[in-house]
């Protein structure tokens, strides 16, 4: 067994998946994000990359500048973590090697049509001969059992198909807009997480692996509908969108010097930020006095709050509401992000060097285990650098 390419950088895995080992070959964003999720936890992934063409690898290495050309910014967030080997499975030593990689997995994820894959050898029946109990996990673009299962998906596709664009124009009755952030890829690869995970829980309760699939359409069109199905929810002639949602005036209202988020969740945070605002009156108008009166009237409501909150200025309004623990927030623009005082009391921006990259600024791992902590133990790494440390046979071990 090539068990030292399975070793990832020379700081231990100290995340809960330590141990369980993944062999990655999805690229762009939504995989790659799922699959350094699992390695911030602990996972040793192998990220396999393609040498051919102009660009070789994941296409994502050469979006943005970088010092060393490969290595691009979005690549940079999304792939610390993995060791990087390039292998042509149409070749002999490549089918060899990726046999040997694939016997030793607990997890084989990628987010290629499954056409390519047959072709390649690598759907799931083939892979599942080379090793019974492997996790085969597939991001694809849509169901197989559907019209669309042979397309292909990109997330501007499925924000468009998904009503998550139509979003946009119920709100400012102007024409359907995609959020400007790969939401559905990153949303998807959150999924394609959980389901790994789910599918690592039954393997160890029952040794059985299977065959996942994580359709992106399917997904994200169910995170748009949990609150956006609304009126349609039961029979009749309800209407799709959240009301709160797709309110116009749904957005940081402006103050004096700037701009403020504030949310009185609860009747006693409404009564009592509109004694604040010096409009006592407002909450025994019949149509906010009650939650669900509140939310059928939310465009009136919010355009009373827009004119409340113009009377103060931001930092009048974060020590008022946060005495009165009435939840609200100074809006950031996103270049004074690293500056917010919280962020940077957690270390979440962390300022790291490599060498073979230089300094390089990346995000700490948002979630925190007490007893099994994710941590960074392996910077983004040159296309194939680990190539050297492939099985130069199949029986190389």
């Amino acid at each position: 067994m090539a068990e030292a390419i399975w070793t990832i950088g020379d700081i231990a895995a100290t995340g809960p998946l330590a141990g369980v080992r993944v062999l990655d070959m999805s690229s762009v964003v939504m995989g790659p994000l799922a699959t350094m999720m699992l390695a911030d936890m602990g996972a040793d992934v192998i990220k396999v990359e393609n040498k051919g063409g102009t660009h070789a690898g994941d296409m994502m290495r050469y979006a943005g500048s970088s010092p060393t050309g490969d290595l691009g910014p979005i690549f940079m967030a999304l792939n610390r973590n993995k060791k990087s080997v390039t292998i042509d499975g149409r070749e002999e030593l490549g089918k060899a090697q990726l046999e040997t990689l694939l016997r030793e997995a607990d997890v084989f994820f990628h987010n290629v049509r499954m056409a390519g894959m047959a072709r390649l050898g690598l759907d799931y029946e083939s892979v599942k001969a080379i090793n019974p109990n492997i996790i085969y996990i597939h991001c694809c673009g849509y169901g197989a059992d559907g019209p669309y299962g042979k397309r292909q998906a990109y997330d501007d596709l499925v924000q468009a198909a998904s009503g998550w664009a139509d979003l946009y124009a119920k709100r400012s009755d102007g024409p359907p807009s995609y959020t400007p952030s790969l939401v559905a890829d990153k949303t998807v690869g959150l999924f394609a997480t959980i389901a790994t995970l789910a599918a690592v829980v039954h393997r160890q309760r029952t040794g059985e692996g299977q065959f996942v699939s994580v359709p992106m359409f399917e997904c994200f069109t169910f995170f748009n509908m949990v609150e956006n199905l609304y009126g349609q929810t039961f029979p009749g002639d309800g209407k799709f969108g959240y009301t709160r949602s797709i309110n116009p005036r749904r957005r940081p209202y402006p103050t004096k010097d700037g701009f403020i988020a504030i949310v009185p969740y609860v009747d006693r945070q409404w009564a009592r930020f509109f004694e604040i605002g010096g409009r006592p009156g407002v909450f025994e108008d019949p149509r906010f006095s009650t939650y669900e009166e509140r939310t059928k009237h939310t465009g009136d409501l919010y355009a009373i709050i827009e004119e409340v909150a113009a009377t103060k200025t931001t930092d009048e309004w974060v020590e008022l509401l946060d005495k009165e623990d009435i939840p609200a927030m100074r809006f950031n623009p996103i270049e004074k992000v690293p500056d917010d005082p919280h962020l940077k009391a957690t270390g979440f921006f962390m300022d790291m060097a490599a060498p073979h990259i230089g300094p390089y600024r990346t995000l700490r791992h948002p979630i925190a285990f007490t007893g099994s902590p994710a941590n960074q133990r392996l910077a983004p790494q040159s296309i194939g650098a680990q190539n050297s440390e492939l099985p130069s046979a199949a029986n190389d071990g």
